[in-house]
């Protein structure tokens, strides 16, 4: 009886342990994640909207965000900075580099290389266990009339993304579309940065909690 008495409290303990555990949250991504974990950034809205929901002990956030990065880079550091840690949900959130490189820096990646590093990273996500949410690219450039020069080079990678969303059948937090959308009613103008960037890149604050918001409702969705 005494065993018996035991084994259940062990198993109760066990139990509790398990429903406690927090769900842990991955953003992975490049310089725009990176400091999405400073004062006001996206990462930090998150938490604190799930703070005001009552919701801060049932998540928990990290970034791995790393300036510079192209979808190579973070399949090249998938195991340390994602696998290894155990997540149960990964926000893939790259893209950008990929496209501004091509002209910045004479590198960039083809969009055919893209698409299959893109998919491989999905693939080693779900196989360790853990859902994915993906984010298509958003600006380089707010301009309204389509006139940033990476524009073309912008839909085409978001649309390759929203592909691959589709067929994996995962969520999509399509930033885009959001930041386009924004643009074309708060920026009447036609500025190239301002609105929700700081350099027609990295987020201001408008932008980061514009990110936040769409990132937090795929995350409780």
């Amino acid at each position: 009886m005494k065993k018996t008495f035991i084994l259940l409290a062990v198993l109760c303990v066990s139990f509790a342990f398990v429903v406690n555990k927090p769900t842990k949250v991955i953003f992975f991504g490049d310089s725009i994640t990176q400091a999405a974990v400073k004062p006001n950034g996206y990462i930090v809205r998150i938490g604190e909207a799930l703070e005001k929901q009552g919701k801060k002990d049932a998540y928990e956030l990290i970034g791995a965000g790393i300036g510079g990065n192209k979808v190579y880079d973070l399949f090249l550091r998938l195991e340390s900075d994602v696998l290894e840690k155990k997540p149960d949900v990964v926000f893939i959130y790259v893209g950008v580099n990929d496209v501004w490189h091509k002209t910045t820096s004479g590198t960039g990646t083809d969009a055919n290389k893209f698409e299959a590093f893109y998919q491989a990273l999905i693939n080693k996500i779900q196989a360790n266990g853990a859902k994915v949410i993906l984010c298509t690219p958003a600006v380089i450039g707010e301009r309204t009339d389509f006139s940033n020069p990476q524009d073309g080079d912008m839909n085409h990678y978001a649309n390759i993304i929203r592909k691959i969303a589709a067929k994996n059948n995962v969520k999509l937090v399509d930033l885009r579309k959001a930041f386009l959308a924004y643009n074309k009613d708060h920026n009447p103008d036609n500025k190239e940065s301002g609105i929700l960037t700081t350099d027609r890149v990295h987020l201001n604050d408008v932008g980061n909690q514009l990110v936040a918001d769409q990132m937090l409702a795929a995350l409780l969705q």
